[in-house]
């Protein structure tokens, strides 16, 4: 891929039991992946040379399951990433917490595609000062990605 391509994003659903707005969750990632790049490409990540990325919606047992058997972590997570360009999310627990946070499921789990588009761009939040500077980029992809739609 050369440096002026975008990686292909396909979006497979695999929970149905959380209702989101599946074109709209492509539109806005889509729209955030351009931001994403112009990260990878600047820190040298993964992500400027994928040739695509999966993103799954996943339900809760699912993760919880792909969250214990690759980090040996019981329980379901949000988002997990693997650096070969797939990132899963987790649509019951996006809906929990779209209602902490008062927007909608399909606006959290485009934070959590953006999340992990973001880790394959480079960034990391495994101490309290990537995971402040990691959700500072982010939170400006998500409300760049939103005052467009």
């Amino acid at each position: 891929m050369n440096q002026y391509s975008s990686p292909s994003i396909s979006l497979i659903h695999r929970c149905h039991s959380v209702p989101y707005d599946r074109e709209q969750l492509n539109s806005l990632i889509l729209r955030g992946l351009p931001h994403c790049l112009q990260i990878a490409r600047k820190n040298h990540a993964e992500l400027a040379s994928l040739p695509g990325i999966e993103i799954t919606v996943l339900g809760a047992r699912a993760m919880a399951k792909v969250h214990r058997d690759f980090l040996g972590i019981p329980g379901p997570t949000d988002v997990i990433t693997f650096p070969y360009g797939e990132i899963l999310v987790c649509a019951p627990i996006a809906a929990e917490r779209a209602r902490e946070f008062g927007h909608d499921t399909t606006t959290e789990l485009t934070l959590y595609a953006i999340h992990g588009l973001l880790h394959l761009s480079g960034h990391d939040d495994t101490t309290p000062a990537q995971e402040k500077r990691m959700a500072a980029a982010q939170e400006k992809i998500l409300a760049a990605v939103l005052k467009i739609s």
